[in-house]
């Protein structure tokens, strides 16, 4: 009895589909997680960014960090 198996080497279109539709999902969540840290931050007064040791001229980079991480600050992280 003979059997066939088949195999499918590198990738179908629709996974390269799924995996931009999950990167562009991530890049959404992330933009909206920077521009919430953001709006809430420039609504602090300078005594509450202070009390958070934070200057003003600090909340992009803030906002920044807590939405992409800390090789944001430090340029793309190198893929292994």
């Amino acid at each position: 009895m003979a059997y066939v198996t088949s195999t499918r080497s590198g990738f179908a279109l629709t996974d390269l589909f799924a995996r931009l539709v999950q990167g562009v999902q991530l890049a959404t969540q992330r933009r909206r997680v920077y521009v919430q840290t953001l709006t809430e931050l420039r609504a602090l007064s300078d005594r509450d960014l202070s009390d958070l040791g934070l200057h003003r001229s600090a909340i992009q980079a803030v906002a920044k960090s807590a939405a992409y991480g800390k090789e944001s600050l430090t340029g793309p992280a190198l893929l292994p």
